[in-house]
């Protein structure tokens, strides 16, 4: 096992048949000890926290697969905290691609003074971010994404399509534990020798914002209520 990256939240290493293995970790994204999804720096450490994550992530590819959606992931190890997965190529130097159901974070902040209210309902609206933690990760247009060579047009309609059905997704798992998802980001690449776009990386806590009876849910509490029967 071949240690090729090294991540904020996860490490990945290269395994023997070509695949990869994802290594979850308990440091979690955010700023003076409380939690953001939405931040490009380590924050805090939470005990457990890697392990919830994969356990939601396996929950959510899970569904997914078996919808038929191109995903990267193959199995889940819950004793060594870690995911093994097809490899993939990103996009560029890496994208994140958000879907948001009501304005908040990073979008309420640019666009809070066209916003009727922080938390106004959105219409599954996706944007595109480069992954950059020190420019912090721009938003980006198709037209760039185009003119940049980064995607192709069609690839980008693939990817807003992707979007959208995975966060349908887990919005509607969300809702049967009476969760409401705020907003969710996703990270794609092109799997196989075919190049299909694939979603990659992972579906946890730490990727989203949720709510329960008006009440932000941090990622362990999100993971306990959504695996728990």
């Amino acid at each position: 096992m071949e240690l090729v990256y090294v991540g904020k939240t996860k490490n990945v290493y290269k395994l023997a048949d070509g695949n990869y293995l994802l290594q979850f970790k308990d440091e979690c994204t955010g700023s003076a000890g409380v939690f953001d999804p939405g931040s490009n720096a380590i924050g805090l450490t939470i005990a457990g926290a890697g392990l919830a994550g994969l356990k939601l992530t396996k929950h959510f590819f899970d569904i997914i697969n078996e919808k038929g959606i191109p995903t990267h992931y193959l199995a889940a190890d819950f004793e060594k905290v870690a995911m093994k997965v097809k490899p993939a190529e990103v996009f560029g130097k890496g994208l994140e691609v958000i879907c948001r159901f009501r304005a908040a974070g990073s979008f309420y902040q640019r666009y809070g003074a066209y916003c009727t209210e922080e938390g106004q309902v959105l219409p599954a609206l996706v944007e595109v971010t480069l992954k950059d933690d020190v420019l912090g990760d721009p938003p980006i247009t198709k037209d760039a994404l185009v003119a940049l060579g980064i995607l192709t047009d069609s690839e980008y309609e693939t990817l807003k399509a992707l979007t959208r059905q995975i966060a349908d997704i887990v919005r509607e798992e969300l809702q049967k534990k009476g969760i409401e998802l705020y907003d969710i980001k996703f990270e794609f690449g092109r799997v196989g020798k075919e190049k299909k776009i694939a979603l990659i990386d992972e579906i946890s806590g730490g990727n989203m914002r949720a709510y329960k009876n008006g009440e932000y849910l941090q990622p362990l509490a999100l993971a306990e209520l959504v695996l728990t029967g």
